[in-house]
């Protein structure tokens, strides 16, 4: 990910140059596709603006805002950034979501298998099919606990990738990262 700031009409510290290159790693952690950042800082008459424009793989996003202080309008640019990506993402996922429950017809089924063929002893194996949910740990933790399951099985939002939380006990889990 590439990271380009722009300062307009005033200089670029390098306070504000790393505050702002921190502040765009942190929207990494919700897609890490992402191309290039363009922030471009401006100060005119007693406004600070901050716009902000990220390209990713399929698509561009901007945001901008106008503080009177140059770091909260950078952060509020930022949030407002947080906001587009996180209703993107769940917009694709529920999107591919909505097309796995389509693809299975039947979420559950039953199998025999014939384990030993010497005396003919049979296994029944039970599938079922899981579309995961996307969860940070915390709230994978919090749903487990309402659904009073052993385990369960979602997308972990920070790595995007499929997660296992297994409950052990009242205050101990297990969390398997593939």
């Amino acid at each position: 990910m590439q990271i380009t700031i722009t300062a307009r009409h005033f200089e670029l510290t390098k306070a504000i140059r790393d505050y702002v290159e921190t502040s765009c790693l942190k929207v990494k952690k919700y897609f890490d596709h992402i191309i290039n950042i363009h922030v471009t800082l401006a100060l005119e008459n007693s406004r600070n603006l901050c716009e902000i424009a990220l390209h990713a793989s399929r698509f561009n996003l901007q945001s901008q805002a106008e503080e009177m202080d140059m770091y909260l309008s950078i952060d509020t640019a930022l949030d407002k950034m947080e906001g587009q990506i996180k209703k993107l993402k769940d917009r694709v996922t529920d999107h591919q979501k909505r097309a796995l429950k389509e693809q299975y017809d039947e979420f559950s089924r039953e199998s025999d298998i014939l384990f030993s063929p010497e005396n003919s002893t049979r296994k029944t194996i039970k599938t079922k099919r899981v579309v995961p949910e996307i969860f940070s740990v915390q709230e994978a933790m919090e749903k487990l606990d309402s659904l009073k399951e052993e385990f369960l099985i979602f997308k972990n939002i920070e790595t995007d990738r499929l997660n296992v939380l297994v409950k052990r006990d009242e205050l101990n889990y297990k969390l398997f990262e593939p």
